[in-house]
């Protein structure tokens, strides 16, 4: 007998939905891959993986985060961390593993209690056998790519208050979501937000300081609300 297909709740298929790249594909393929999915549930701090876990690593697939906050990292030898990204609900990750079978990436750590969809990696093949997935899957990975050289030409070729301009309208549209909303207010710790940008929190600090002083941003505690983006845009523009 198959298994039953799961039933999300309404606050989870509304996270769902909001994600760009979910609502890109036509509601058969959408069905079909929460259809494929497990719930499970994650506590604050726990690792959903780690770098260097291979592919058939326990609880192991690709993820659609339903609920909570997830943080994409790496951690050197020194104990310094490089954030890479922080994932919202509705945001699905995991795939590079899938495709090519090599180890984890980075480190996934969960930020908050999450409600997460997990597709084993049987269950994801079988999906990429279907082209119309696999067309959405190849669209989410070259959007990442896209991302990747944008962060690349920041820190080759931008100054850093270009770098922080653009990195804060990139979290304004949700990080790795690039939703087509852009929010004005970022809830976000600095030092989080330096350990994105690969710069120690004091001299974000001092980049932070200076846009607020041209009324660009304001900052608050844990908050950082985007007065003009335009100004921010202009920024990034100049370099």
């Amino acid at each position: 007998m198959a298994a039953p297909k799961l039933r999300l709740s309404a606050p989870h298929r509304a996270a769902m939905e909001r994600n760009p790249w979910f609502t890109s594909m036509p509601r058969a393929q959408r069905e079909a891959l929460v259809g494929a999915a497990e719930l499970l549930h994650v506590r604050r701090g726990a690792m959903v993986f780690r770098q260097g876990d291979p592919v058939h690593a326990a609880g192991g697939g690709f993820y659609g985060l339903a609920a909570g906050a997830i943080k994409i990292s790496s951690l050197r030898q020194d104990g310094r961390e490089a954030i890479l990204a922080v994932l919202e609900p509705g945001n699905w990750f995991g795939e590079i593993t899938l495709i090519d079978g090599s180890p984890r990436t980075h480190d996934a750590t969960a930020l908050e209690s999450l409600d997460l969809l997990v597709v084993p990696p049987e269950a994801f093949a079988h999906q990429m056998r279907d082209v119309v997935f696999a067309n959405a899957i190849a669209a989410m990975l070259a959007a990442r790519v896209r991302m990747l050289y944008g962060l690349t030409e920041d820190a080759t070729l931008r100054s850093l208050r270009a770098r922080v301009a653009h990195r804060l309208l990139v979290l304004a549209r949700g990080d790795a979501t690039q939703s087509v909303h852009l929010r004005r207010t970022l809830m976000l710790p600095q030092e989080a937000l330096a350990m994105m940008l690969g710069i120690t929190r004091q001299t974000l600090s001092k980049e932070l300081n200076a846009l607020a002083r041209d009324q660009v941003i304001s900052i608050g505690y844990g908050r950082i609300d985007l007065l003009s983006v335009e100004a921010l845009q202009a920024l990034v523009r100049s370099g």
